[in-house]
């Protein structure tokens, strides 16, 4: 018998062990594409384009993962990052921001009283317990959202906005908000209408 269980209990530690090493991050993503008629086409050249309050000469290595993230995926699809004097048709902005909450909305942060009554035959090994309330210690709980939008460098006009919402109890790290913006650009140019989960899976 401990011959037979020695193997399964090697594969039962073996898949544990692999679905440990494995997060899950499930993103709330919806896109509005507004591209004119026959755009966007492979080959077209975009470039990023930083909010006034995205510039500044100390580094921002958030702000950089991002975009860094973003090139991967538009280039993966087909458009380009200019070259020398290559014209550019597409400006692309990212955003991103986060809280950090003390605990889970749904959480109470203090436990609820514990009342107990007891009693014995004759009166004997009865007895009354109170619990009063008790502080829960802290279990940060984490809000982020990430927003892509794409203007028409030309006119300055929105023809592509996408965001990817995501929380829990994951700390901040580059893997987290790169599959953020995995979920969010998913089926780009043409996404589907409405609301939608996108689940990206990430070595922890």
């Amino acid at each position: 018998m401990r011959r037979l269980m020695l193997p399964l209990l090697l594969t039962i530690s073996a898949l544990l062990g692999g679905c440990a090493s494995v997060m899950l991050v499930d993103n709330q993503v919806q896109s509005f594409p507004q591209w004119p008629a026959g755009a966007p086409q492979k080959g077209e050249r975009f470039a990023f384009d930083r909010l006034p309050s995205q510039r500044s000469t100390a580094p921002n290595a958030l702000q950089d993962g991002l975009e860094l993230a973003v090139r991967d995926a538009l280039t993966a699809w087909g458009l380009k990052l200019p070259t020398g004097n290559d014209s550019v048709r597409w400006l692309v902005q990212v955003n991103a921001g986060g809280q950090r909450l003390p605990r889970a909305p749904w959480e109470n942060p203090w436990e609820r009283p514990n009342w107990s009554i007891s009693g014995g035959i004759g009166g004997r090994h009865g007895g009354i317990t109170l619990g009063f309330p008790l502080m829960i210690a802290d279990n940060p709980y984490y809000l982020r959202e990430i927003t892509v939008v794409v203007r028409e460098a030309a006119t300055g006009r929105v023809v592509y906005e996408t965001r990817a919402k995501h929380d829990g109890r994951w700390p901040d790290s580059p893997a987290l908000w790169g599959a953020m913006v995995s979920a969010a650009l998913r089926d780009f140019p043409q996404p589907p209408a409405g609301a939608r989960q996108v689940n990206i899976e990430i070595p922890r």
